[in-house]
């Protein structure tokens, strides 16, 4: 099982989706720092509305679960791959 092609897609699809959700957004981002770090804060505001948000929202649903699957894919590759290389080996024929 190779994870090549579930990668590319996650980040294809994930691309496409983050990109129609900031794209069509409409919101602010907020810095406040303060002299003790535990007052200071960062607030991000979006809202995308239309289209747009459910398709962008489905992209990268897509996105993340292709993404699973292909660290599944790598993850069983790692482990598979010793059985396939002894499997590969065969005992040399002797010259006729």
């Amino acid at each position: 099982m190779h994870s090549d092609r579930p990668l590319i897609g996650s980040v294809v699809s994930l691309a496409a989706g983050l990109g129609l959700l900031f794209g069509y957004c409409h919101g602010n981002v907020g810095l406040s720092a303060a002299s003790p770090v535990a007052n200071s804060s960062f607030q991000v505001s979006t809202t995308t509305t239309g289209l747009p948000a459910l398709g962008g929202f489905a992209l990268t649903l897509i996105g993340i679960l292709l993404l699973l699957w292909a660290f599944v894919a790598a993850i069983i590759a790692q482990f598979r791959f010793r059985r396939t290389i002894e499997a590969v080996k065969t005992p040399s024929l002797p010259n006729e």
